[in-house]
């Protein structure tokens, strides 16, 4: 424990959490703590002016990312016929129908995304309580309830990223690895937070972009000046 309270104090060094700081000085600062045996993923925490406990107040999208996400992302289509062969040709890990209903509420999710054809909902509702906490239920407004199965495989392994505020109004998501370079993870936060600015809901009232952060997975958290996000 006490090599472990030693090397957080270290990575923290340098960090004031009261202060704001430019965009690219918040990316150096995180990347030069991200010090763990592994390539650390650099994290966005978006805390906006909503209260999404109201309809009119929810904000939820994905965004393609410019430099992908680094991450290895497998991915489940329910489909059936040739749109089980579409998905499978375009890199679909999991693709399946009563099948693959069955796998899932055996408790075997080996999947981070699933995608689904609007005929497949009735079966892939059956599913809410298992996919819906986990943020994985198929949404035509995400685009994974979609004819385009090809279209939504591929997104997803190039960089798709979905995004739901959470009860605290505060959206979080992964944006890159530490081996990227500061421009790569520069471009793509820049992509991030345009999109949530652009899903910002009707009912939003006052400021909607309060606060901007970044970490690294093992890492300290970085206050950053919103301004330079949404530039």
């Amino acid at each position: 424990m006490a090599k472990v309270a030693k090397r957080l104090q270290k990575i923290r060094e340098g960090i004031d959490p009261t202060k704001l700081i430019a965009l690219s000085d918040a990316v150096s600062a995180v990347k030069e703590r991200a010090v763990a045996k592994f390539d650390e993923t650099i994290e966005i925490s978006m805390n906006l002016g909503v209260d999404p406990r109201h309809a009119d107040q929810m904000v939820r999208g994905v965004v393609n990312l410019p430099n992908g996400t680094g991450r290895d992302v497998r991915v489940a289509v329910f489909a059936r016929g040739a749109k089980a062969d579409e998905a499978k040709a375009a890199g679909a890990d999991i693709v399946g129908a009563e099948d693959l209903l069955e796998i899932v509420q055996g408790g075997k999710i080996d999947f981070d995304r699933c995608i689904a054809t609007p005929d497949m909902m009735p079966l892939v509702g059956r599913l809410g309580k298992v996919l819906g906490p986990r943020g994985m239920m198929p949404n035509p407004k995400v685009g994974t309830v979609t004819m385009d199965v090809a279209g939504a495989v591929k997104a997803s392994k190039g960089g798709a990223v979905e995004f739901r505020v959470e009860k605290a109004g505060i959206v979080h998501a992964g944006i890159g690895k530490a081996s990227f370079d500061a421009k790569a993870l520069e471009e793509n936060i820049k992509a991030f937070a345009d999109a949530v600015v652009k899903a910002k809901p009707a009912g939003a009232k006052g400021n909607y972009v309060k606060r901007v952060a970044l970490s690294s997975t093992m890492g300290p958290g970085v206050r950053v000046e919103p301004s330079t996000v949404l530039a």
